[in-house]
């Protein structure tokens, strides 16, 4: 049985929403599955005067409190894992970058290489760095020695309209879509498109371990 790990940062839902479809695809699959949120790294608001949004970060950590934190030794428990950041500003979110620099000891024993890694992100806007957050993800997959599952084009369900992004499932939160309102838009073609992703992942994660062992 493959072992799968979500890790996810999320601070208004929008990510948490598609690493909890992707864990459920991913148990529907026969893997085992950790669902894992990472920490945040401050306890000062990032938006204390954005209304709307430091309204749904509130609701969100509320509703979220029950899942477990992330640690290193669930990476190192993993055959594959499936990671979920927000776009900021092109990047992965802070506290997930925080979380992969406490890396350095199982990456020194050779700890991640060969494990299968995916990405999916969400932003506000569609062009907000959406490409660029999951290409900085795969920076640090290259120094792990990891080996990088994409999406692509491979599925009709990555063909519709609110997917398309061939490096890893991306959602649009759409912060401005109303006046006053914080939109939560994973549609649900994203949810399935990264069920799909996650299932892709976890199958080239058991080709890699039975390959590895005949070798």
């Amino acid at each position: 049985m493959t072992n799968v790990a979500i890790v996810y940062y999320s601070a208004t839902g929008n990510i948490h929403k598609l690493a909890v479809a992707a864990a459920e695809a991913a148990e529907k699959a026969g893997a085992q599955v950790r669902l894992r949120r990472v920490a945040e790294i401050s306890e000062e608001p990032l938006a204390p005067n954005y209304t709307e949004w430091s309204e749904a970060n509130d609701e969100h950590v509320a509703a979220s409190r029950d899942v477990p934190v992330a640690a290193i030794e669930d990476l190192d428990w993993a055959d594959a894992v499936v990671w979920g950041t927000p776009g900021r500003y092109g990047l992965l979110a802070g506290p997930l970058k925080h979380f992969i620099d406490q890396t350095f000891e199982l990456h020194a024993r050779r700890g991640l290489m060969n494990k299968a890694m995916s990405a999916f992100t969400s932003t506000g806007t569609p062009h907000g760095g959406q490409e660029s957050t999951i290409l900085s993800l795969s920076n640090v997959f290259y120094h792990w020695g990891a080996i990088i599952v994409p999406p692509g084009v491979t599925d009709d369900i990555l063909l519709t309209p609110s997917n398309g992004n061939p490096y890893g499932v991306s959602a649009t939160s759409g912060l401005q879509a109303i006046p006053g309102h914080l939109a939560q838009n994973v549609t649900d073609d994203n949810l399935a498109a990264v069920g799909y992703q996650t299932v892709r992942t976890l199958q080239v994660a058991e080709a890699l371990t039975k390959g590895l062992k005949k070798g």
